[in-house]
């Protein structure tokens, strides 16, 4: 019994950084264990089903061509959570409490109920998408096949790569963003690459969305590392 015990302290003591692909996050950028590179863009929505019929359809035009000009792989993510609005509930009881108007402040009490009804009755989504654009040495266009198969197979060891062969890479995938937010752009939606902060509360809420909640990350430029 004692050993089975111990077992499971040893399952729950692995970290969740143990499954994933990621080897390190720097400079607004992921850095996969198998030392491709990938950078996430978080991209605005629009409600199609509000646009007109030929707005639609150029919309759909639009985006058939921004795939069609896209010479490499990427993934789109549709991140859905439950929202939580207690923060929100918790200023306006404080703005009730601070209202001096009567009729406003039985106004403020109601509108602090019929949210809360409204909660009650059916979950309320909230909706965050992003575009993961990757950049795979093996797959580069500008390289000969084995040279950039020597590069990507290389020892675990070697993931934290040296300076010069992770700026060259990033420049490469610098200018896949940068095409990707001009066909977004076309398409009518803003993109913003996530910067290191980002990428890191990203993870973070996703892995840990319970403690994240009450929980909050530092800045990373705030960190002090002990020598």
């Amino acid at each position: 019994m004692p050993e089975k015990n111990k077992l499971a302290r040893n399952k729950i003591n692995v970290s969740t950084q143990e499954y994933l692909d990621i080897a390190e996050i720097k400079e607004n950028t992921l850095v996969m264990r198998d030392g491709t590179l990938r950078s996430v863009v978080l991209v605005s929505s629009i409600n199609f089903a509000l646009k007109s019929e030929d707005e639609q359809n150029a919309i759909i035009s639009a985006y058939a061509s921004f795939l069609n000009n896209i010479d490499f792989p990427l993934q789109i993510v549709i991140q859905s959570r439950e929202l939580n609005i207690e923060k929100y509930l918790e200023s306006l009881r404080q703005k009730e409490k601070e209202q001096t108007n009567e009729l406003l402040k039985v106004q403020t009490a109601e509108y602090i109920q019929y949210i809360q009804e409204l909660i009650s009755m059916s979950k309320i989504m909230s909706k965050r998408f992003y575009v993961s654009v990757p950049y795979d040495p093996v797959t580069d266009k500008h390289k000969g096949f084995f040279p950039s198969l020597m590069e990507a197979f290389r020892p675990v060891m070697l993931i934290k790569m040296k300076e010069e062969v992770f700026r060259r890479r990033r420049e490469y995938l610098t200018r896949r963003v940068e095409n990707i937010l001009s066909g977004l752009a076309s398409i009518g939606l803003a993109g913003v690459e996530l910067d290191t902060q980002s990428l890191i509360e990203l993870f973070y809420n996703t892995y840990n969305p319970i403690t994240a909640q009450n929980q909050k990350l530092i800045d990373i430029k705030k960190l002090r590392v002990e020598e």
